[in-house]
């Protein structure tokens, strides 16, 4: 089945902002939420997600699910179906309701990676035997600001609130629990993988394994510029913290080599569930 935008068929391959074009409501929603505020999110209360990370959750009433994720481009093709199988095992549209998708984030980089991604992504959805009703699509050109001949995105971090389902532009001062763990499975070319279980309430991480990251000593030894050049896919629109993430995760690589043994052991998972005050706390420990 198709992917729809106000129940029409959307014709591809197409570029973004051709689509939005022959759809004048797309163009107006991906304007109201560039033209947003940048709104401060707390830890309390927040279920941040990582690159290559999905977490679907809903509200206490269980009245309709959300899935929110991040791909990179890594592996398309598979991760539109495991998004698809989450949300639909989570939430049973055929009897109410409609499946939704909303796509925001990339630019007009230099090497077109955004602009590849987004048509990955619009063609896998448009694959899908279900009917998707594309709602919000604010990427590539859609998301560019340019400033001294170089291009940036204008929207980095977004958020949604599960009551309300609402969208909305956010950064985040937390990124836990366990962010350079998380982080360094990203960054060694682990998959798409599911971390929340809302059926009990309990955000699961690893058991993960990884080779020894080759050459982590040359890397923690170069300036920013070069981390930047280096292990960045668009150097110049990277946030402020990037190299700061990027050096505490290499940190964390030559550490633990081998997780397995240090962070996992007997192969066990670290699970986290949130406390009164809306905070993570971990509930087992590796050893227990």
């Amino acid at each position: 089945m198709p992917l729809l935008v106000d129940g029409r068929r959307v014709r591809l391959p197409q570029s973004a902002g051709d689509l939005v074009r022959a759809h004048p409501l797309l163009e107006e929603r991906a304007r109201l939420l560039r033209g947003q505020s940048v709104q401060q999110v707390g830890p309390q209360g927040l279920l941040y997600v990582q690159q290559r990370e999905l977490a679907v959750t809903s509200p206490k009433d269980g009245n309709g699910a959300t899935c929110l994720t991040h791909c990179d481009g890594s592996d398309t093709k598979a991760e539109v179906p495991l998004i698809m199988n989450a949300i639909k095992s989570f939430s049973d549209h055929t009897q109410c309701g409609r499946l939704e998708a909303h796509l925001v984030g990339g630019f007009n980089d230099d090497r077109q990676l955004s602009q590849k991604l987004t048509h990955q992504l619009l063609s896998e959805f448009d694959r899908q035997e279900d009917d998707i009703h594309l709602v919000t699509l604010c990427v590539t050109e859609l998301n560019d600001r340019e400033e001294n001949e170089s291009h940036f995105p204008i929207i980095y971090g977004i958020a949604v609130n599960v009551k309300t389902a609402e969208i909305y532009r956010a950064s985040f001062q937390d990124r836990g629990p366990e962010e350079e763990l998380r982080a360094a499975r990203a960054l060694t070319g682990g998959p798409m993988i599911s971390i929340y279980d809302a059926k009990i309430e309990q955000l699961r991480i690893g058991p993960y394994s990884w080779m020894p990251f080759p050459h982590v000593d040359f890397w923690l030894q170069q300036d920013d510029k070069q981390i930047l050049e280096n292990l960045s896919t668009s150097p110049l629109a990277e946030p402020p913290h990037f190299v700061e993430h990027i050096r505490s995760t290499l940190m964390f690589l030559k550490k633990h080599p081998s997780p397995a043994n240090t962070l996992f052991p007997g192969n066990k998972a670290l699970l986290y569930k949130k406390n009164e005050d809306g905070l993570w706390e971990k509930i087992s420990s590796p050893g227990s």
